[in-house]
């Protein structure tokens, strides 16, 4: 891992689907605790017109970008075209985070001072310092079993492996395959902290508090839950029978 310093010219990639009402005021809120970063919204024609305010706010300020899609193609492929776009510019680190401040801005910095002792940083919930707010019971198990069953069923070490707060060097953005990462719901997140932690990078993980969204609608489903669990349990087989 190269130990240079990073975070010169960061990029914060913000997938959405209907998250008008939050987009605006996100982007002010990364501005204000990360000014040199770039953000790139990778809206899947939202119905509610996201795109177009995020097209907006972007003629308003070069320092925000626009990745148009054709319809709501999921959570993966989103990350996939914003992470192919970014290794063939020269951003430095690359940040992953939600649009409706469940992720808080205010932790930026922290993802970017953990990085430079590390190729890949996650925003916890389970480490000490990390938690939940206002998320209901169901909410908790979901995510608490996601994570054993990624840790039992695949051997990741890292404890929050659900989780969509994260930061990337390069090299680690570098080292996955793409082609396994084409999920639309947090089997994605499981599938990057598997294949990094396999290619030996040097990961870390950040307390943050994910606080329940306040305004529009969870993308949790039970259909990206069955998504992951079905990944999962390919992945193992795979391991199984190829070894």
């Amino acid at each position: 891992m190269s130990e240079d310093r990073v975070g010169t010219r960061p990029l914060v990639v913000i997938p959405t689907y209907n998250e008008r009402e939050n987009i605006a005021p996100m982007v002010e809120a990364i501005h204000r605790h990360l000014p040199q970063a770039t953000i790139w919204i990778v809206d899947d024609n939202s119905p509610d017109g996201t795109g177009r305010i995020a097209g907006e706010i972007s003629d308003r300020d070069r320092r925000v970008g626009v990745i148009h899609r054709v319809g709501k193609l999921g959570l993966g492929t989103a990350y996939v075209d914003a992470f192919t776009r970014a290794l063939r510019e020269d951003f430095d680190l690359i940040f992953e985070m939600d649009a409706d401040f469940s992720h808080d801005p205010a932790y930026l910095p922290a993802l970017l001072a953990a990085a430079q002792h590390a190729d890949f940083v996650l925003g916890s919930r389970y480490v000490p310092g990390g938690g939940t707010r206002n998320w209901s019971p169901i909410r908790q198990l979901i995510s608490r079993v996601g994570n054993i069953v990624a840790n039992v069923g695949l051997g990741v070490k890292t404890r929050d492996a659900t989780g969509g707060f994260r930061a990337f060097r390069r090299a680690a953005l570098e080292a996955l395959d793409f082609d396994e990462l084409k999920l639309r719901g947090y089997g994605f997140q499981i599938e990057v902290v598997y294949q990094l932690e396999r290619k030996g990078m040097r990961i870390t993980e950040v307390p943050i508090v994910f606080v329940e969204r306040v305004n529009g609608e969870s993308k949790m489903s039970r259909a990206i839950v069955f998504e992951a669990i079905l990944h999962i349990v390919s992945r193992r087989l795979r391991e199984i029978f190829h070894r």
